[in-house]
């Protein structure tokens, strides 16, 4: 029997964030007034390791939205985010399952954006077989969308996964030549760091590609609907990359929850022209990066981050043991 496991805090409560009267009044005077009518109700959205604020607000007249907002003084980098998130929305292919921009502003120090409010919910962990279908089935849309990106997300400048790879998820490398430590790593890291290393060091050669990707793809970033159709969010990261990368980080989850994620992950469409040791590569740089990441301290987002971290590096890492025969 498949051993479960969850993360050490749900992926719905990880949020450190600020409510609706937090906001500087001048900001939500204005936010009001572009949506034509008083905010009566207002809920933060309880997902994410960030501190800006994010959460679905509706109006006297009826009409509900999503909101992001963030300091230009204090969270630039949220705030640069959240733009380029609108940015990417905007210029998806029509038909996909993705909450659309309306509008942002600027007011009282703030940058904020407002999309549509997708009426969902996160899916729990352990994944039930309805939930990860539905978004399995999503991402295989999205990802036959983007196999040839239209020109509008092109013209954006969208990075490459084998530079984000090469710059930031090469932790193996690092570890094995001396350059970076790792307190008290798991077992099988120890015993087969020059394996580790090896399987890591593929994987910018396999991330060449001309096709788009999410980018960021993890439960945390999916919602169901009433429908039980799935909806994908969070497109700030969106890259040149090959799809069964994104479909490799979102089954890291399908694996913690006793789910098949090997015979997933074959025969998914995004992973058709996956390379033999493919998911293997994946799986080592996803878990170096996780694991290091953990060790780092403190954040200054969530803190809970590093605990999410720790958690799916060393699921990652199982599952790319139990694929090698690792003991």
């Amino acid at each position: 029997m498949a051993v479960i496991s969850v993360p050490p805090r749900p992926y719905d409560t990880t949020a450190v964030r600020p409510g609706w009267a937090d906001l500087p009044a001048e900001l939500r005077a204005a936010i009001s007034a572009r949506l034509g009518s008083r905010v009566n109700w207002a809920g933060t959205a309880g997902g994410g390791f960030t501190r800006g604020f994010a959460g679905v607000l509706q109006t006297v007249a009826g009409d509900r939205v999503f909101v992001k907002a963030a300091s230009l003084v204090d969270q630039r980098h949220l705030s640069d985010w959240y733009a380029r998130e609108v940015a990417v929305t905007a210029a998806l292919p029509a038909g996909l399952a993705v909450a659309r921009p309306r509008w942002t502003l600027t007011a009282g120090g703030y940058y904020a954006v407002c999309l549509d409010a997708i009426e969902g919910r996160m899916p729990g962990l352990p994944w039930s077989r309805a939930d990860l279908e539905a978004t399995l089935g999503a991402y295989a849309t999205v990802a036959d969308a983007l196999r040839e990106p239209p020109v509008e997300l092109v013209a954006l400048g969208t990075p490459r996964l084998a530079d984000l790879v090469r710059a930031d998820l090469a932790w193996w490398g690092e570890l094995a030549a001396g350059r970076e430590t790792l307190p008290n790593p798991p077992a099988v890291a120890r015993h087969r760091l020059p394996d580790l290393a090896a399987l890591e060091a593929r994987l910018p050669g396999y991330a060449e590609s001309t096709s788009m990707i999410h980018g960021d793809l993890r439960v945390d970033n999916v919602l169901i609907d009433a429908t039980g159709a799935a909806w994908l969010c969070d497109w700030t990261w969106l890259c040149l990359g090959p799809a069964w990368f994104d479909l490799a980080g979102l089954l890291v989850t399908a694996y913690a929850s006793g789910l098949p994620a090997d015979d997933l992950f074959a025969a998914h469409p995004a992973a058709r022209n996956a390379p033999d040791d493919g998911l293997d590569a994946a799986l080592a740089a996803l878990a170096g990066y996780w694991l290091v990441r953990a060790a780092a301290g403190p954040s200054t987002g969530s803190p809970h981050i590093r605990g999410h971290q720790q958690w799916s590096g060393e699921i990652a890492l199982s599952w790319l043991a139990a694929r090698q025969g690792w003991q």
